[in-house]
């Protein structure tokens, strides 16, 4: 009986396994029930509904569809046929699919962006520096970035007649395109553009995007069903599309242009299988690993998926994000979320928000090309997120773990732990302020000048001064009282250590809490210091300290090069999100200072944390910056205090508010509140300052409330307040010095013109993620 038995099982199991259609790839994702993993099985089911109704509506003859969710597959099913004609054919859930247009963000893009991060390619090169032969007929400028947004100025498509000689001839009539429109000035979705891209990987690598993309993305992390020009094996399990030549094209690519570049090309070409596919979605969420196998770094996926502004639109690195194209995206993802989709009848939507992917394939062009999925596609995404339980779907209201937030150690902290071996029997400077505090508390002053084995010999201060109390355009030198140690100012008559300052020291130690905006000029301060050190032959060491806005989010216009100043010492955005030990990082590389330097990093500080999450007391960090809000709302508010308005200074609250006594803030606030900027409300105020600017005059003017940090954008906000400035007050608002913080002048020519902030930031984009892979390489958390 008990052979019977094992017979039976052995049987079942075989069954089972061959419904899949082949043995387990140990790198599939694991299945489990959707109440096992939070998700509602009931909502799921609606599923077969909605699918169903397509197949009854003839929108495709067959389809699969999974969903994965927190690292599992809840949901995974085959619907229909996967061939009507010449014969039927079942569907089954290992049916390989043309993949069409979903190859140019999984094969295409991210096989450019493992080229960025090699430091092979960049976003702002130009296409003619991999391609020569493209930089005729206007397009020598074209950038990689305008090709991944869809923005370089080419044609949809060239004519197939172009591809009728062979795929050398073809290419080389690609080079030779006249320009469609100006390049960057619109989105206009081109298969043209990553033909081009993957052209570039050949010049690049010496493999095509076929041999590149498989050895380097799709091998390591196991998807043995996925690449371009299936076998024989997967061929047979393809999904009929249409005919060509006389025949049914069933594992052979369906695009008429990739067919004729032999098969391989950029934007069309991959074939996969639903679980093959979440393999490759799953690693997305795993910030690029699967296993033990890392594709692509965390930093790089960030930098890949965010929506960038392309015009009126959002679109990632190779990703769909908000566009016209987003009719397959479901309407409860966040937005976090990127997809694309597939002429052929595939999309594939990734949410990280919800730790949710939704995968759905079909034949929809079978038999006759008819068939219509988008809207299908994303009620089913739709569904999937529906399906998830409040108590499961992931917290994303903070990102700080209760074993770290409230015990973030600085750098100053961690130096006095190791007993200050970094500066043990060396002569130190310390450039430092009133901020320059331990977590109990004490000075960094008097545990240095206390520590025996440390020689403290000499005080630097920056802005406002060694006590942080100065508002004054010159600062002179001075004593401390405490130690009786001279204080040599940098915000005097030199804003950079002199060599006789130095002359008798060992390094030069700086910490100094920073607000993280490009215009806080402590960092300047910092930069200059590195440079006097480099040129005195002094190491550099900075105790980091918290960006007290986060270090992950970072935005706005990148200074342009030549506009370098102490309110602008780098190009980096306005908000740059780094610590200042990261920027010292990127100062001495990119600028090429070359100091001895090092950081003492900080312990149990993490990116998303705000002050407040750090348990370190918040200390004034200059007269006007009076708390933690006043510092979120300060990138965007800051930018506008070169011009006649009042941004609060001489009130109790600057930043909180501006105002002019020509000012209408109930028009105003009005007009703010209706432009729908996330995270904050504008309220009409009136308030008259003791000091500073309008002193003593009553000013109309908005205050500002953030009703929530994490969608409240700062330097988006401040645009579009100049923008409604120069609206409603061409001849009032003053702008000739609006651009020595902003210190970009496209953008400033832009909000003078008149132009909307969605075609503003579109202007800067670029510049904004080839920032963020340069910040990738400087940072330590």
């Amino acid at each position: 009986m008990k052979n019977y038995l094992w017979i039976l099982i052995t049987v079942l199991l075989f069954v089972c396994c061959g419904h899949r259609g082949q043995a387990a790839n140990p790198a599939h994702l694991p299945f489990a029930s959707p109440e096992s993993a939070g998700m509602d099985a009931g909502r799921l089911a609606l599923i077969d509904f909605v699918v169903q109704r397509g197949l009854e509506r003839d929108s495709m003859p067959g389809a699969v569809v999974l969903v994965g969710y927190q690292g599992k597959v809840v949901f995974l099913k085959a619907y229909g046929d996967r061939q009507v004609q010449p014969e039927k054919v079942a569907m089954t859930t290992d049916t390989v699919f043309d993949m069409a247009s979903l190859t140019k963000p999984v094969a295409t893009a991210t096989s450019i962006m493992q080229l960025i991060e090699q430091g092979k390619v960049q976003l702002s090169d130009p296409v003619a520096k991999y391609i020569p032969e493209f930089a005729v007929n206007g397009k020598q400028d074209i950038t990689v970035y305008q090709l991944l947004t869809h923005q370089g100025g080419l044609i949809p498509d060239n004519s197939i007649k172009d591809y009728q000689d062979g795929p050398e001839k073809a290419l080389q009539r690609i080079y030779d395109l006249k320009l469609y429109y100006e390049p960057g000035t619109r989105f206009a979705y081109t298969d043209v553009g990553f033909i081009l891209l993957g052209d570039i990987v050949k010049r690049v690598t010496g493999q095509s995007v076929h041999e590149y993309s498989q050895k380097h993305i799709y091998q390591p992390l196991g998807m043995t069903e996925t690449g371009y020009l299936p076998a024989a094996e997967l061929r047979q399990r393809a999904a009929t599309t249409q005919q060509r030549e006389g025949r049914w094209m069933q594992g052979e690519v369906h695009d008429p242009r990739a067919y004729k570049l032999d098969g391989v090309a950029g934007h069309a070409g991959l074939f996969s299988t639903a679980e093959d596919l979440a393999i490759y979605a799953q690693a997305l969420l795993n910030q690029g690993r699967s296993g033990k196998k890392q594709v692509l770094k965390p930093e790089t996926v960030d930098l890949m998926t965010k929506g960038y502004q392309v015009v009126d639109i959002k679109r990632g690195l190779g990703w769909d994000v908000l566009s016209g194209y987003s009719s397959n995206r479901g309407d409860l993802f966040s937005n976090q979320a990127f997809g694309h989709g597939g002429f052929t009848g595939t999309a594939l939507w990734i949410d990280p928000a919800q730790d949710l992917f939704v995968i759905f394939l079909s034949n929809r062009v079978h038999p006759d090309g008819k068939g219509s999925i988008n809207s299908l596609a994303g009620r089913i995404g739709t569904i999937a997120a529906a399906a998830i339980s409040s108590a499961a779907a992931p917290q994303l209201a903070s990102g700080t773990s209760s074993s770290d937030s409230l015990n973030v150690l600085t750098g100053v902290d961690v130096l006095q732990g190791e007993q200050f071996k970094s500066l043990k029997g060396l002569r130190v400077g310390l450039i430092t302020n009133h901020t320059g505090l331990t977590r109990d508390g004490k000075s960094t002053v008097q545990i240095l000048n206390d520590a025996p084995e440390v020689n403290l010999k000499t005080l630097f201060s920056p802005e406002h001064g060694f006590a942080g109390k100065l508002d004054v355009s010159k600062i002179g030198d001075s004593t401390d009282q405490k130690t009786g140690l001279k204080i040599f100012s940098l915000y005097g008559k030199t804003r950079t250590p002199t060599p006789e300052s130095l002359q008798d020291l060992d390094v030069l130690v700086f910490d100094i809490q920073d607000v993280g905006a490009r215009f806080y000029t402590y960092i300047s301060t910092m930069g200059n210091a590195m440079r006097a050190a480099k040129q005195q032959g002094i190491r550099f060491v900075v105790l980091d300290r918290p960006n007290p806005i986060n270090g992950m989010i970072f935005s706005g216009p990148v200074l342009d090069e030549g506009s370098q100043s102490f309110v602008g010492f780098h190009r980096i955005p306005v908000r740059h999100g780094m610590t200042a030990g990261e920027l010292a990082r990127m100062f001495n590389t990119e600028m090429k200072i070359g100091a001895d330097l090092q950081v003492i990093r900080m312990q149990n500080w993490k990116r998303e944390m705000y002050y407040d999450e750090t348990g370190l007391t918040w200390v004034n960090p200059s007269p006007n910056m009076r708390s933690l809000n006043e510092a979120v709302l300060y990138p965007g508010i800051g930018l506008l205090e070169t011009t006649n308005l009042s941004v609060g200074r001489g009130t109790d609250t600057p930043f909180e508010w501006i105002g002019a006594p020509w000012l209408d803030g109930v028009q105003l606030a009005r007009e703010l509140n209706r432009s729908g900027l996330p995270g904050i409300r504008f309220v009409p105020v009136q308030f008259t300052p003791a000091s500073s600017k309008y002193a003593d005059e009553l000013c109309g003017g908005v205050n500002f409330i953030v009703t929530d940090r994490l969608r409240f954008q700062p330097v988006e906000t401040g645009l579009e307040i100049a923008c409604q400035l120069r609206r409603l007050y061409p001849e009032r608002w003053e702008t000739k010095s609006f651009n020595r913080l902003l210190g970009n002048q496209s953008v400033f020519d832009a909000i003078v013109a008149g132009k909307t902030v969605m075609q503003i930031q579109a202007l800067y984009q670029q510049d904004l993620a080839e920032f963020g892979f340069r910040r990738a390489k400087y940072l330590l958390y």
